[in-house]
């Protein structure tokens, strides 16, 4: 949660790939809502991505294709849209 008086970084872009900003002092608003919910769901496909990253690194025979699709979908799940 953030003080009333400071902006939020909110977990999506503008049209133009700038950051989106917050400033309310009602963290229970629909936009501080939404923000929570979707910070919630790309926690939770990182954690997902990160055990499965485990188990993949530790079999030496994961294919290096498998690893890169991987990567993509664990930097895609923590990337602000």
């Amino acid at each position: 949660m953030t003080m009333s008086h400071e902006l939020r970084l909110l977990p999506w872009t503008g049209p133009d790939g700038k950051p989106c900003f917050l400033s309310t002092d009602d963290n229970n608003g629909y936009l501080s809502r939404l923000a929570d919910n979707l910070e919630s769901v790309q926690l939770g496909m990182a954690t997902e991505l990160l055990d499965q990253a485990l188990d993949m690194l530790a079999d030496a025979d994961t294919e290096s294709d498998d690893l890169r699709l991987l990567t993509k979908n664990l930097t895609g799940a923590m990337r602000v849209r």
